[in-house]
């Protein structure tokens, strides 16, 4: 092996430990508004997809925030908030990982980033929503009435949290996005 290969790989996988390192402290930024908390988890997570790549950044997302989990308290609740935060990352890395190989992000680039951002961030709230209801009716044997009610009161939150990100995550992104090229993190 070439002292290049490994340095890329070394390399690489310093950015994968970076950026699930980042995504397990994202989900101690938070503070309050309009009556909620924002945390800047789901941001970090679509930001792991951007930079990373779809699949890296489905793991790195996925891994942080499940590792936040165990250590929070949540249990083998982790294995969940793995996938659903993985997913974040997933669906913004399919859709503009590969726009953000190039050297010099367009009009067009840039309002992929905010529809990748959205996407994974809706994603999240997709996903967040069917396990309240799954977990409602089937763990905690709640009525559905009460599991309804308990999926509309945690609804405005991730609502604003999916907003946060898809504004503040392209943001960043555009503002990371000549650095990062400039160092070889953002290749196809």
């Amino acid at each position: 092996m070439s002292t290049r290969n490994s340095m890329s790989q070394t390399y690489r996988l310093t950015c994968y430990g970076l950026m699930t390192a980042l995504a397990f402290v994202a989900n101690y930024i938070r503070f309050p508004f309009l009556g909620s908390q924002i945390t800047v988890s789901n941001t970090l997570c679509a930001l792991c997809g951007m930079i990373l790549g779809p699949w890296a950044g489905f793991a790195t997302a996925g891994i942080g925030n499940f590792m936040y989990d165990l250590i929070a308290g949540y249990g083998l609740e982790g294995l969940i908030t793995l996938v659903s935060k993985g997913a974040v990352a997933l669906v913004a890395g399919l859709i503009c990982h590969q726009t953000l190989c190039k050297p010099r992000l367009e009009k067009n680039d840039r309002i992929r980033l905010f529809i990748a951002a959205a996407a994974g961030a809706l994603t999240y709230v997709v996903l967040y929503m069917l396990k309240t209801f799954i977990m409602g009716l089937t763990v905690r044997g709640l009525t559905m009435d009460a599991t309804l009610v308990s999926m509309g009161s945690k609804l405005p939150a991730s609502l604003i949290n999916a907003l946060f990100a898809t504004i503040v995550g392209p943001l960043l992104m555009n503002a990371l996005h000549h650095p990062l090229h400039k160092l070889g993190v953002l290749r196809g």
